[in-house]
């Protein structure tokens, strides 16, 4: 399989799901406000993404059923026919029935990555999967763009109908580089024992090193989501207007974020884990401390707009890097469940910083909380390293740790 024609499909694959994300958490709340209904009312629509933090439960089902380019088309072609059937619905009068057809789309959207990841570390090899994760992270967020920015600004232009209509022209688009795919054949027949389809994710979870592994990518996470959920209301307390932080966030923010993907798969690509996984771990958390200059009221808002490019630039370096890492320990015969579960527990300890962060700070204030959750993120990158060094997390890990390390370039802990 040709590397043009993997990067065709996966940017395709994960643009998909970007595309109704963006719509969802960047447009509806506008369009659902515009239309009368209370914040309170709004507000319920961060019920429709727990399809992302519990598709573990049915990963193994799509893993071991069927091949991965069935389950794509029929996920892609369902998320097509869903967008027109939104595209009849009359927002002033099916409040409900939008929400109930977001979920639908946050169900096939979380179902589809799993069969997509499992495909990506199949046909990748290793040296190709940060170059391939960039891509992911990338085009998920160019998306998101495309659905939180080009849908709201067609809906401006024209109307509820024609925007549904445009997205599922978009979404249709994204199944073309799947109709000539040709999967890579089993090692092994799939898995027919209903309880492995059903509970497959526990044996997974009790792989050697798998638990380990776990615990260490959360606590590489958890620092650095600290300090992001608190970012816009530490900008808003700081007097910056919403106009100001959509800019800085938004527009800047999402250029940013697109330029470090890129950035991240190829320094991945050239310098191998080990290296990339330690230099943008460490630079995400230097990102932060602009953050913690500003909690101390130093630097005004130029330090904010460095702030924020330098959070979103680094930051999605480093989440390259992590999910490169990410895909190494996932076996190829069991992918799907494997990177699914990984990212599942990465979702829930982001959402556990969340509450930490906001807790602490509601007590002593931005300043320490920035502090604090700058010092961990620093640490979860030093103890994820060091750890992999000393042969911890699955044993498949290792094979892809040692082979791309360049010799000379590799950096060194004390």
């Amino acid at each position: 399989m040709r590397r043009g024609y993997k990067i065709l499909l996966l940017s395709s694959l994960y643009l998909a799901q970007g595309l109704p994300y963006g719509f969802f958490t960047q447009a509806l709340p506008v369009l659902l406000r515009e239309a009368g209904l209370s914040l309170k009312a709004i507000s319920a629509t961060s019920l429709l993404f727990l399809p992302w933090a519990l598709k573990f439960l049915w990963a193994p089902f799509i893993d071991q059923r069927g091949t991965r380019k069935q389950w794509l088309l029929l996920l892609q072609s369902s998320a097509v026919v869903g967008a027109l059937i939104l595209a009849g619905l009359d927002l002033s009068r099916g409040y409900l029935l939008v929400l109930a057809g977001a979920f639908a789309f946050n169900l096939i959207a979380a179902s589809q990555d799993i069969a997509t990841d499992g495909l990506a570390v199949r046909i990748l090899d290793t040296r190709e999967r940060g170059l391939a994760n960039g891509i992911q992270v990338g085009a998920y967020r160019g998306g998101m763009i495309l659905g939180g920015g080009l849908l709201l600004w067609i809906f401006a232009k024209s109307d509820w109908q024609t925007m549904f209509l445009c997205m599922a022209g978009l979404l249709a688009l994204t199944i073309l580089p799947v109709l000539v795919l040709r999967e890579p054949p089993r090692a092994r027949s799939p898995d027919d024992d209903v309880d492995q389809l059903v509970v497959g994710w526990l044996e997974r979870l009790r792989v050697p090193g798998m638990a380990a592994f776990i615990g260490l990518i959360c606590f590489y996470k958890f620092g650095d989501s600290m300090v992001a959920a608190l970012i816009g209301p530490f900008m808003r307390d700081s007097g910056l207007t919403k106009e100001t932080i959509a800019l800085m966030k938004g527009t800047v923010g999402s250029v940013s974020s697109l330029l470090g993907a890129a950035a991240g798969g190829w320094f991945a690509f050239r310098m191998g884990r080990r290296t990339a996984l330690l230099v943008c771990g460490l630079l995400q958390t230097a990102s932060l401390l602009f953050y913690v200059v500003a909690a101390f009221g130093i630097g005004g808002v130029a330090v904010f707009w460095l702030g924020s490019v330098a959070e979103h630039l680094l930051g999605g370096m480093a989440t390259v890097a992590l999910f490169t890492l990410m895909m190494d320990a996932s076996d190829p015969e069991h992918a799907g469940t494997d990177y699914t579960l990984l990212s599942c527990a990465t979702v829930v300890a982001m959402g556990l910083a969340n509450f930490t962060g906001a807790s602490i700070a509601d007590a002593v204030g931005y300043a320490p909380t920035f502090v604090i959750g700058t010092v961990l993120s620093g640490l979860g990158c030093l103890v994820l390293v060091r750890s992999i060094d000393a042969r911890k997390g699955p044993q498949r890990l290792q094979s892809a740790w040692t082979a791309t390390r360049p010799p000379a370039a590799g950096v060194q802990l004390a």
